[in-house]
């Protein structure tokens, strides 16, 4: 059995798609030189993406962590740093079986980021549904936007 690996031809990129700096740095940080070199390790590690939003009341982090299980997943918060690590385990071949095609990466993996001042630590929530990773850091009450009315006096 033969498989092939095929791509579709894509257009070219926009020049403002191509420079966004956010999408470079994320490609930079997966460039592996040693990638097509067989040094008798794992291939590719996990590493999962992040999306971060802030809103008037909370910062929101989700993450797509397929296969992950609640037990394998470590959240903590020191401070203003807050880490989230945990693995994915490599599927173990039965006997009889043999691979074509590995691209899902497994493993170990370790993310930090550095929170604004303004967060309640102690209120953090966080929820893993349908293997998307939800958390949620609200804000203090003191620096959340207000609306203040004026008189007419």
């Amino acid at each position: 059995m033969t498989i092939l690996r095929t791509r579709t031809p894509q257009s070219p990129q926009t020049t403002a798609a191509a420079l966004e700096p956010f999408r470079l740095m994320r490609d930079f940080m997966r460039w592996d030189p040693l990638r097509d070199y067989d040094l008798g390790g794992p291939e590719m590690a996990f590493m999962p993406s992040f999306d971060v939003k802030e809103t008037p009341d909370a910062y929101q982090f989700k993450a797509d962590l397929p296969g992950i299980l609640e037990a394998d997943l470590e959240i903590s918060l020191e401070g203003t740093r807050l880490t989230v690590a945990g693995k994915r385990e490599e599927e173990i071949l039965k006997e009889g079986e043999r691979t074509h095609l590995a691209e899902r990466s497994h493993g170990r993996f370790s993310r930090t980021f550095t929170l604004p001042e303004d967060v309640e630590g102690e209120k953090v929530v966080a929820e893993l549904r349908n293997g998307v990773l939800t958390l949620m850091v609200p804000k203090r009450p003191e620096v959340r936007p207000r609306k203040i009315n004026v008189s007419l006096g």
